[in-house]
């Protein structure tokens, strides 16, 4: 695409979402949309830029006029002088005497109307003042040059062009001041000052108002002329204001873009570092793991045997102490065994094993399998003939014992408590699965995190549940949701695609 055509369209897309479609012969104001005070003053602002882009390229227009007549004072002084020069021997009447008096006039008048406007022209370009003494002064010319051609009907056509060149100027009251120049001039010519002149037709009070009737017709054409490229610099205003107000809008556009650009950039970067050490800690975490499990494995064994032999000696369990520490050494070994499990559970994904899987049934399993807690319900809310979806069966059964505990765990103390689970085939032919409860909700400030890798508020907790839930639902192709109120409850949604190998099945992040 062309410069110019990059041009066209900003302005067309300007146009049409500021101003609508622009009239072409009526100059419009910026419309501002009303009830709106920051509008109004937009478009203010707006209305205010083009009119001093208007005044600058009348500006400009005016100064280039100036310095036209500039250089065609000086040719029409040297004409006139030439003009006399050669009409002082009267050649129209040769029983006249060459006389000097046509060189002396062009002399002294022609040297005022000479200088006094291109010293102006070259003092104050642009002015008032410069292109009014310009308009007297250039009739003022037609007049010195009908006088010196002793009045030959010719040279009185030298007031229109004067008219014609003082348009240039794109001002009708200088068109206005030339025209009334040429009557009243013509009019003391009919009079005899400075002596009597030849008029157009009959006597000499027609002549002056047939003077005034094409001098009048040619100014009206004139001013309509003006009025209208007035009208057409002005919408080339409007065009440039609105091309001003998209490329800034576009600019600060662009910026936004950079700037959001670069904070996803410096997001990226944090992203791929913690990924990194995360990477790191994982393989550290599974070699550990693995390093550990056998040895605690050898600690329970060893454990559950010195327990047997110790009952089979008298007297050796009456000490409660020494069945305390014994209890507290298997309970705290099972909680390194099961820490190392799901360490090794969140670094090695194993494959998926696909097969349907009832989610009414799973679900009063995983019932059975979540420790109760009194005061505390779980409802089953499956429907039983609900399409069973291909899952990792065992998988996901893990993830939905991990979220009815959290939220058994996570019931106030007092309050009666119920954690519901349901599940229907959604919108995009995908499921749906939510575990809602109405205990004291997640935190603002706690929710951004909890599927954060070792993160926890609870006190024993490993902060691996939630982590381990999303990478599984994550590798079914799926998507985990969570909704939560502080004080009211929360809501896990679990979205997995009917069939994993249909094509068009999505879920919704």
């Amino acid at each position: 695409m062309s410069k110019n055509q990059e041009t066209d369209a900003l302005a067309g897309r300007a146009l049409a979402s500021h101003l609508g479609t622009l009239e072409v012969m009526r100059p419009t104001p910026l419309a501002a949309e009303p009830g709106r005070q920051d509008s109004k003053l937009l478009d203010a602002a707006l209305e205010s830029r083009v009119r001093w882009l208007l005044s600058e390229y009348l500006s400009a227009v005016r100064r280039r006029a100036d310095g036209l007549c500039i250089w065609l004072m000086g040719g029409q002084w040297l004409f006139a002088l030439a003009l006399a020069v050669v009409t002082s021997a009267h050649p129209w009447d040769w029983r006249l005497r060459p006389s000097p008096e046509p060189l002396w006039v062009a002399l002294l008048l022609g040297g005022p109307l000479c200088i006094i406007p291109v010293t102006l022209a070259l003092v104050r370009p642009g002015a008032v003042v410069t292109r009014q003494v310009m308009a007297v002064t250039q009739v003022l010319w037609s007049v010195l040059l009908v006088h010196l051609s002793g009045a030959r009907l010719e040279t009185h056509f030298h007031v229109f062009g004067s008219l014609a060149l003082l348009s240039f100027y794109r001002d009708p009251r200088v068109l206005l001041t030339a025209g009334v120049t040429a009557v009243v001039a013509h009019v003391l010519r009919g009079i005899g000052w400075p002596e009597p002149g030849a008029t157009f037709s009959g006597a000499p009070g027609w002549s002056v108002l047939e003077l005034a009737f094409w001098v009048g017709l040619v100014d009206g054409v004139l001013v309509l002329a003006c009025r209208g490229v007035a009208r057409e610099m002005r919408r080339v205003a409007e065009r440039q204001v609105l091309l001003e107000r998209a490329y800034e809008r576009e600019k600060q556009e662009r910026e936004r873009v950079t700037e959001r650009s670069g904070r996803e950039l410096e997001d990226s970067r944090e992203r791929m570092a913690r990924l990194e050490k995360l990477a790191a800690v994982g393989q550290l975490t599974a070699t550990v793991s693995h390093e550990l499990r056998n040895p605690l494995a050898a600690a329970r064994t060893a454990n559950a045997a010195v327990a047997r032999r110790l009952r089979n000696v008298e007297g050796a369990l009456e000490d409660p102490r020494l069945q305390r520490f014994l209890a507290i050494v298997d309970r705290e070994l099972g909680v390194c065994a099961s820490l190392t499990s799901e360490m090794l559970e969140f670094v090695r994904e194993r494959p998926l094993v696909l097969q349907p899987c009832s989610l009414h049934g799973l679900m009063e399993e995983v019932i059975d399998v979540v420790p109760s807690r009194e005061g505390v319900a779980v409802v089953n809310h499956v429907p039983t003939a609900l399409e069973p979806p291909w899952v990792d069966r065992e998988m996901l059964r893990k993830v939905l014992i991990n979220l009815v505990q959290n939220a058994v765990e996570a019931m106030p103390l007092g309050r009666q408590g119920v954690v519901e689970v349901s599940a229907e085939l959604g919108v995009g032919r995908a499921f749906h699965i939510r575990v809602s409860d109405n205990g004291g909700g997640i935190p603002a400030g706690v929710l951004d995190h909890i599927f954060d890798p070792l993160f926890t508020t609870k006190e024993h907790g490993t902060g691996l549940g939630l982590t381990v839930v999303s990478s599984t639902v994550r590798q079914h192709g799926g998507t985990l949701r969570v909704e939560s109120r502080e004080g009211e409850g929360s809501v896990f949604t679990i979205c997995l695609p009917r069939v994993r190998s249909v094509t068009g099945v999505a879920c919704s992040s």
